[in-house]
């Protein structure tokens, strides 16, 4: 494609900033609704327990109070279902346990719904809800993974033994057991993966309307498909015709995958608003957040490699344990299915078996975030490439340049089935060692050590899957005006799709970003869509758009071309007209618009695509660090990122997705982390005990990318925005166990790495000596 001033490949700005940074764009909260009521849900003081609502008629009687749900006012709605149900070791389909939109009469996390309050302020709904009457049974509970497999261990589900709520697999068993059996040597992992909240900076909020004339709910919220939400209300939770029921997303303060889901505020406030015939709104505060929302991360995993005389991986090896919390949520099952399907990583592998179990505990159910089990199989991939390296006596970089996948072998199906298209991980490997000064190190080191402070560094190749699934379209519209209006069914929540969306359109029709008109997140507006996950929005929902107005273009070439007595070969589209190569003689986008024989169906063109393969992003990031001993605090003092992203749509904003991404694998490598008492009771459901990252806290990054297209992809895409979160927890985690390795022989530290944590790591070590 040839460079267009506003199109592919050019930094500009983003053109939501301007209301995002003024105060005048819309969220959910931001929606005022005449008349509306609030409502407040009264949740679990208990991680487990049998309960009874004795009395809710004092509350019912208290002062503006409307309306009260408890789970038998509500049992006639199907349950919330689980959609990411996948195949077991014996081939069966998983089964899902009933997740009602509220329980009648048994809890099983702190912070479950058991009733919902409606009333004319938020006050009185809280109120309320101190005044009703509730007798509880508390049950033995279990919080942990591995405690939750014990033999004798509290029974989260009776009919699940040994609380596993699933167990399957990837790869081939015999084949990796015979490579075992040939192997030189093995070098065996275990490591935890956190648990995590994704504190977005928008809660979670709804407002529900009900028109009585009509039999048509219109549900507000912030989410990461209005379609998506749509269908799971009508089908599987109010069983109604989709027709009825409108969802209107407007902006959106941080999704990071939370957001997809369906939770029991949607269905309860629009159920809500059809018996009392009011708008009632819902706003959840932080500490719901905390305990509600779905958590992100939290598994056990042991990785074994088999190597041969020189060091190559003959055969992996991989038992892991996720933690479903207390319910299988939306696409529980899947994360940690999807997580172990890129289990090989970079490398060859020439045999490969994965087992992995999902679990149930009592605890906030376990979903999707950035990045939903690709992170999780990025670390201990690299995890156990690092101790390889030390077992082995190379060097890290040695070890991976000798077992990657080389370019001349793509494309390469991995042993658990992903096929990679494209990549050159060693390029992009020598290329940030390079920037990051790898070789200078040990004076860096020497000049710590005066100073009485621990250094490392450490590296970390990612390769991710995402942009994949199923289709997605998009409707391109040349305006009466000559505007252009996108109707696309994908979801931003703040990476800057109006901008990136628009970049696409300018780059066939080169008009200025400020006449594009991108429209998301209203089913009453756009007919279908897929919504945003995986990094899919531009490699997928951009694909669709960049056909569209492919043949757009096109159309207004032959609409031009009998006024401008001119092929359609013989033009071009500059500056937001068509005119005569070599000449002045043109038609703006306006004028052709309204030509006598513009017909609708030539100026608005819908196109769909599917994406034939996943997208495989990678890349490498090296961080240095230093510690301080006394403390346990730790510095970064350096970090380079270099990815492959296929083709580059805005440098800008591209720039910004990998800053994010790392800064949050950064507090999960160094602070954040959900925490549960023995009685179920979470420790950290505030800013005071969870803590995240801090502008402080997070360095200056240098980002460059080296790009190898995408082949299977319409543009040559590979996604990017989850590719920092992968990279940085397990490049973080190698720098910090370099450090604490050289000053006294530690070899593994779990995330996060807390100051007290590695203060006591060093302590238990005998540093100092």
């Amino acid at each position: 494609m040839r460079p267009m001033k506003f199109g592919m490949g050019q930094p500009v700005r983003r053109v939501e900033d301007q209301r995002l940074t003024t105060g005048t764009g819309r969220y959910t909260d931001d929606t005022a609704v005449e008349g509306a009521l609030h409502a407040y849900v009264l949740r679990s003081p208990h991680a487990h327990a049998t309960f009874k609502i004795v009395d809710k008629q004092a509350a019912l009687k208290r002062k503006g109070v409307k309306l009260i749900l408890t789970g038998e006012d509500v049992a006639h709605l199907g349950d919330i279902p689980c959609k990411g149900l996948i195949k077991d070791i014996d081939g069966k389909d998983v089964k899902p346990n009933p997740v009602p939109v509220l329980p009648v009469d048994t809890v099983r996390h702190v912070g479950e719904a058991i009733a919902f309050i409606v009333a004319e302020t938020l006050d009185q709904a809280r109120d309320a809800a101190e005044a009703i009457e509730i007798e509880f049974e508390t049950l033995p509970s279990i919080t942990g993974i591995a405690e939750a497999l014990e033999n004798g261990a509290p029974q989260v589900w009776p009919d699940r033994a040994g609380n596993v709520a699933f167990e399957a697999e990837q790869g081939n068993r015999k084949k990796t057991e015979d490579a075992f059996a040939k192997a030189d040597r093995t070098v065996s992992v275990t490591i935890v993966n956190n648990r995590l909240a994704s504190n977005y900076m928008e809660t979670r909020a709804c407002i529900a309307e009900y028109d009585k004339a009509t039999q048509r709910w219109t549900l507000t919220l912030g989410s990461q498909g209005s379609h998506g939400t749509r269908e799971i209300l009508a089908d599987y939770i109010l069983k109604v015709p989709q027709s009825r029921i409108r969802v209107i997303t407007p902006d959106v303060g941080g999704g990071f995958g939370t957001k997809i889901f369906m939770y029991r505020e949607y269905p309860l406030t629009m159920v809500a608003a059809e018996k009392l015939k009011r708008p009632v709104r819902w706003v959840a505060d932080r500490t719901e957040h905390f305990l509600a929302d779905t958590h992100g991360r939290a598994n056990l995993s042991t990785a074994t490699m088999a190597l041969d005389k020189r060091g190559k991986f003959i055969g992996l090896k991989v038992d892991l344990a996720a933690d479903m919390g207390a319910y299988l949520s939306q696409y529980g099952p899947f994360i940690p299915w999807v997580g172990t399907t890129m289990t090989p990583g970079c490398y060859n592998i020439p045999a490969v078996h994965v087992r992995f179990r999902g679990v149930f505990t009592n605890t906030t159910p376990v979903d999707a975030y950035r990045g939903a089990g690709r992170p999780e199989a990025a670390y201990l991939i690299e995890r156990l490439v690092d101790a390889i390296a030390r077992e082995t006596g190379k060097t890290p970089d040695a070890v991976r340049a000798l077992n990657f996948v080389k370019p001349s072998e793509m494309p390469h199906k991995t042993q658990t089935g992903p096929v990679y298209d494209s990549g050159e991980f060693e390029g992009h490997m020598r290329r940030a060692m390079e920037v990051a000064d790898w070789k200078g190190f040990k004076s860096r080191l020497k000049a710590s050590q005066k100073a009485g402070k621990i250094r490392g560094i450490g590296l970390a190749c990612y390769i991710e899957a995402c942009g994949g699934g199923g289709p997605e379209s998009s409707t391109v519209i040349l305006e009466k005006d000559g505007t252009v209006t996108v109707l696309i069914g994908t979801q931003s929540n703040g990476q800057g799709h109006e901008t990136a969306y628009s970049q696409l359109v300018a780059q066939h029709l080169d008009i200025p970003l400020d006449r594009i008109k991108v429209v998301q997140g209203d089913t009453d507006k756009v007919a279908t869509g897929s919504g945003t996950g995986g990094s899919r929005s531009i490699p997928v929902g951009g694909a669709a758009l960049n056909a569209a107005t492919g043949i757009l273009a096109d159309n207004l070439k032959s609409l031009a071309s009998e006024a401008l007595e001119a092929a359609p070969g013989d033009l071009e589209i500059v500056d937001g007209a068509v005119r005569i190569v070599g000449t002045d003689k043109q038609l703006d986008l306006k004028a052709i618009a309204n030509l006598p024989g513009a017909k609708a169906e030539q100026l608005s063109v819908h196109q769909s695509w599917t994406p034939p393969e996943a997208t495989y992003p990678n890349g490498t990031h090296v961080v240095e660090l230093e510690v301080d001993p006394a403390t346990g605090g730790t510095e970064i003092q350096n970090y380079v990122v270099v990815d492959d992203f296929g083709v580059t749509l805005n440098p800008i904003m591209l720039q910004g997705q990998v800053h994010g991404g790392a800064a949050q694998g950064i507090g999960q490598a160094l602070m954040e982390e959900i925490r549960f008492d023995s009685s179920g009771q979470m420790l950290t459901a505030t800013f005071m005990d969870y803590a995240l990252p801090r502008a402080i806290d997070i360095p200056n990054f240098h980002f460059e990318t080296r790009n190898v297209p995408c082949v299977t992809n319409a543009i040559g895409v590979k996604g990017a925005g989850e590719a920092g979160a992968i990279g940085a927890c397990p490049a973080v985690m190698n720098a910090m166990v370099d450090a604490l390795n050289r000053a006294a022989g530690v070899t593994a530290i779990d995330m996060p790495a807390t100051p007290a944590k590695v203060f006591a790591t060093l302590r238990a070590a005998g540093y100092p000596s």
